[in-house]
């Protein structure tokens, strides 16, 4: 799925995910379950041979086929094994809104549960047709352990909301990228797109030479 604009993605997702969260003037969450963790989210062993790296927005519905169907054998086959170090980065596609509050959710959860709240919202995207994305990651904080109050504070953060956006423009211009899902692994890009297991086996032992 293509990208927006650097300067569109700010805009956006300033615009809206504080409308989405139907509390504007928030400025932090309060609480432990409300707090937004910062740098680079990531499973596995730091010391493990092949570092793998995927760009992932929460509204790409490329990502969360990947995350739902590939995902949990990819990790149990090799993140769990010490095989793989993976980092998960942050991008927003449109809506942009969304994909801007599911990220600070997952951030919002804590360390400890922000897979699991990221697993949680890309298999939440089959429902935002019919109950909307806002009850779905309401739906997702709760069961994270956040109340509703916290959830509307965490994804109504301008400054979490500023170093996402930061976040995202970093990686858009160092490491250039124009598609969501993309894997760099041991730090060369090896596909825009969903990669199938496969194609993880492939790359993973020619990584590993």
């Amino acid at each position: 799925m293509p990208h927006l604009t650097r300067r569109t993605l700010a805009i956006a997702a300033a615009s809206f995910a504080l409308a989405l969260s139907g509390c504007g003037q928030a400025n932090g969450a309060g609480g432990a379950a409300g707090t937004a963790v910062s740098g680079d989210m990531t499973l596995g062993d730091p010391n493990a041979p092949v570092k793998v790296v995927e760009y992932a927005s929460l509204t790409c519905p490329h990502c969360a086929a990947f995350h739902n169907e590939v995902f949990p054998e990819f990790k149990k086959k090799y993140v769990d094994t010490g095989k793989v170090h993976y980092t998960f980065k942050e991008f927003l596609t449109p809506p942009a809104a969304v994909a801007a509050a599911g990220s600070l959710l997952a951030r919002c959860a804590g360390k400890d549960k922000y897979f699991d709240v990221i697993s949680a919202v890309f298999h939440s995207q089959s429902e935002w047709g019919t109950s909307g994305p806002r009850e779905s990651l309401l739906r997702v904080a709760k069961s994270a352990g956040m109340t509703e109050e916290q959830f509307d504070k965490c994804v109504g953060d301008r400054e979490a909301l500023q170093a996402l956006n930061a976040r995202v423009e970093k990686s858009a211009k160092e490491a250039d990228i124009q598609f969501t899902p993309t894997f760099v692994i041991n730090g060369k890009k090896a596909k825009e797109g969903a990669m199938t297991m496969a194609e993880l086996d492939a790359a993973i032992a020619a990584a590993s030479k």
